[in-house]
């Protein structure tokens, strides 16, 4: 299948397998969820009843007292008691084979061409770091809410788009599912076309 450069005639043939794959719902939504789950530090801890310190005596006895029986105090129930359902460290990484993972960028990358939110330029670079630049741009390119995909990383490009709230540069191996569902459009390079194409071929 071809793609056709912004504001061009021209056009770049590209692998349907890459760009024209149909859409996989169900794999975008475990691809998504999985990878926003394996961002998730899972360190957060309170302590139970038995890592409280102290609570070793019984308070009082078991009967005579005319209060109501207590083994510890350090019972939930107790002030400076340990925590009932106390939250402890977990792992939320979720099984995703690689095989999985790259079937559904290719996914998300075919429906976003089939939407005409995959806009595809020669390149996109600027002459300084400079916020105004980049936000001219965009302009001319007609978006926004925007992720911007280069094949290798660019600092300028980077301190360009910092400051402009929606929009996110990143290179090919920066790419992930999250940013891609995240903005309204993809603007990519050409080098990033054929990047994107070596990485995610059928071959892999």
């Amino acid at each position: 299948m071809d793609l056709q450069l912004h504001n061009s005639k021209e056009t770049i043939t590209v692998s349907d397998a890459v760009f024209g794959l149909e859409y996989k719902e169900s794999l975008i939504h475990q691809l998504v969820t999985a990878y926003m789950a394996a961002g998730r530090a899972g360190t957060v801890a309170q302590k139970n009843r038995s890592a409280v310190r102290g609570g070793g005596a019984k308070p009082w006895n078991q009967k005579g007292s005319g209060r109501a029986r207590a083994g510890t105090s350090r019972s939930p129930l107790w002030r400076s008691g340990g925590i009932t359902f106390a939250a402890q460290p977990r792992d939320y990484t979720q099984k995703l084979n690689k095989k999985m993972y790259r079937t559904g960028i290719r996914s998300m990358l075919s429906e976003l061409n089939r939407q005409q939110r995959l806009i595809v330029v020669e390149d996109i670079t600027v002459d300084a770091p400079k916020t105004k630049q980049m936000a001219a741009k965009l302009a001319d390119l007609g978006v926004s809410k925007t992720l911007i995909v280069t094949e290798t990383g660019d600092e300028s490009l980077y301190l360009s788009a910092r400051n402009l709230p929606y929009v996110e540069v990143t290179d090919v191996a920066g790419m992930n599912p999250v940013n891609l569902a995240r903005y309204d459009h993809v603007v990519v390079t050409v080098g990033a076309v054929r990047a994107i194409e070596e990485s995610l071929g059928e071959n892999k």
